[in-house]
């Protein structure tokens, strides 16, 4: 049994909510705990993850959730753009099991098809992604 920290950006709540289901799904058919965090959006999920990182608690695995959705400006390229940079450079130092639920969408249609659990089941996939990292890092002796 392995411990997972989800981080969910919460500026979507009713997406961030439908992620988090299909993550917490996931892992429990799998017999695993969790703990969740919120940040405010997908720019400080990294952040919440370095802190989860350096808590005497320690975590297996972790997973990011959230969902940044293209606006009228760059903004949107800042963000999806970071926030993928900051989660890979985790998973190479300090090489974190890291499973990226973070939506990068036009809409809230493709958004939605993204989250939803009888669709593609985005937050199922992370906690996957991260629980198959843990299990790489544990039969390597890496924890």
């Amino acid at each position: 049994m392995a411990h997972f920290l989800i981080v969910e950006a919460r500026f979507y709540t009713d997406l961030a909510d439908e992620l988090a289901a299909g993550a917490i799904e996931a892992l429990e058919a799998e017999g695993h705990t969790y703990e969740r965090v919120d940040v405010p959006g997908a720019l400080e999920i990294p952040g919440a993850m370095m802190i989860g990182y350096r808590n005497p608690r320690a975590y297996d695995g972790y997973i990011a959730l959230g969902v940044v959705i293209r606006g009228e400006t760059t903004h949107y390229d800042y963000v999806a753009g970071e926030s993928a940079r900051a989660l890979m450079d985790l998973t190479l130092d300090p090489g974190l099991a890291v499973g990226n639920g973070i939506q990068t969408v036009e809409n809230r249609d493709q958004a939605w098809a993204r989250a939803n659990r009888s669709e593609k089941n985005k937050g199922a996939g992370a906690a996957r992604a991260a629980m198959a990292l843990a299990a790489l890092r544990h039969s390597m002796g890496t924890q």
